[in-house]
């Protein structure tokens, strides 16, 4: 029996796919799984039972995983699970910041007791037309699950995309329409794009991307549009530009002091990921990601250790090791199974950074002994007997 625990709620149709053989409880020290959305881990306290956490969704910057990985810890989460839905909001975005549709609802809303609205409508309306978004040029930086969804949409609506990604997947380029123009430097989305739309994840790295340099390097009158993490914006420095007219259009999903009512701005309370439906595939997926890790020592879509997948163990013992990524390591677990007279029948190292994973299939059970033997090796983080 493998028991869970879920930090914030998680949608049942995913909570469904547990079987028989799961439990739900409220105490999280004596989970061996987390699911998680929002809900912020950095203060916690993890205890020797806990084995996974998946994230609902694709941000983990609520989550140690530099922590985690030294325990052993496996943490999931669900890329492209919600770019869907975070799609269709970029797209509305654009269009909201193309054509005033806020000031034009708001007027009707403060005008609605006039008798002679609709007469007045035609005149007023002028100021709340703005511009189509056909033939504009928008720039993506960051073509992965959501960003190359957007590309692809707004191709499909008549804009001319220019993507920048250095490190796209395979997958990923596979998916992008053949149209799109990949460009080798942001700078060439900064100066030639009407709209520019950030899709990278929030990592010290990507910090500021949009920057105040950045934004002094784009075209007058450009569109911003930020649904990924509000620190990929200088937000203080969007705020001067567009006092200074150098932006039109500031949207953003991430509702904070800094924008909040700002002029220009058009701010969201975090609805890119909402959606039921996202919800839902959120869930179904870090579930799934979860049961296969506990069951079987598989891991997919980890954020913090090597993808690696045995599938199901047909033989008499299966053992998951976490280590540091050096030297020598599979030679001393090998060493172990030798000197007790234990043959390995499959097995497989994968290493991410400085931690790596292996995976061996034994003929014979791995005894209590042999398994503090392998935990007991300079390097080791934790040994686990999945089977």
């Amino acid at each position: 029996m493998f028991q869970y625990h879920c930090l914030n709620p998680i949608a049942q149709i995913g909570l469904d796919y547990f079987d028989a053989k799961y439990e739900k409880i409220d105490d999280v020290n004596a989970a061996e799984g987390i699911l998680v959305r929002s809900a912020s881990m950095h203060e916690m306290e993890f205890s020797d039972n806990l084995l996974a956490v998946a994230r609902a969704g694709a941000g983990v910057n609520n989550i140690p995983l530099d922590t985690l990985a030294e325990k052993g810890i496996v943490v999931f989460n669900t890329p492209g699970a919600n770019a869907n839905g975070v799609k269709e909001l970029v797209i509305a975005g654009m269009l909201l910041a193309a054509r005033d549709v806020v000031g034009g609802i708001n007027w009707v809303k403060e005008n609605a007791s006039d008798e002679t609205i609709a007469k007045r409508a035609e005149k007023e309306k002028k100021n709340f037309a703005g511009t189509e978004i056909e033939g504009k040029k928008l720039g993506v930086i960051g073509l992965g699950a959501i960003g190359g969804k957007v590309a692809n949409v707004a191709k499909s609506l008549g804009m001319e995309v220019y993507g920048y990604d250095p490190y796209v997947s395979v997958d990923a380029a596979w998916n992008l329409s053949r149209d799109i123009k990949h460009v080798l430097s942001m700078d060439d989305i900064f100066a030639n794009c009407d709209y520019i739309s950030v899709h990278v994840p929030a990592m010290e790295s990507t910090k500021g991307t949009i920057s105040a340099e950045a934004i002094s390097k784009m075209k007058d009158g450009v569109v911003v549009l930020n649904f990924s993490r509000d620190v990929l914006v200088d937000e203080k420095a969007m705020l001067e530009a567009l006092k200074s007219g150098k932006v039109r259009k500031y949207v953003s999903d991430f509702a904070n002091p800094t924008t909040a009512g700002a002029e220009g701005c058009i701010v969201l309370p975090h609805l890119g990921a909402s959606t039921e439906e996202s919800e839902d595939n959120c869930a179904k997926m870090a579930v799934k990601q979860m049961k296969n890790y506990l069951e079987n020592g598989n891991i997919v879509n980890s954020v913090n250790y090597p993808n690696c997948d045995m599938g199901i163990c047909t033989k008499a013992s299966r053992v998951a090791i976490f280590h540091k990524n050096i030297a020598n390591m599979i030679t001393q677990f090998t060493a172990c199974f030798g000197d007790a007279g234990i043959n390995i029948s499959d097995m497989t190292n994968k290493s991410r950074g400085e931690v790596a994973y292996t995976m061996m299939d034994l003929e014979s059970e791995a005894s209590a002994d042999m398994l503090a033997k392998l935990a007991s090796i300079e390097g080791v983080f934790r040994v686990r007997k999945v089977k």
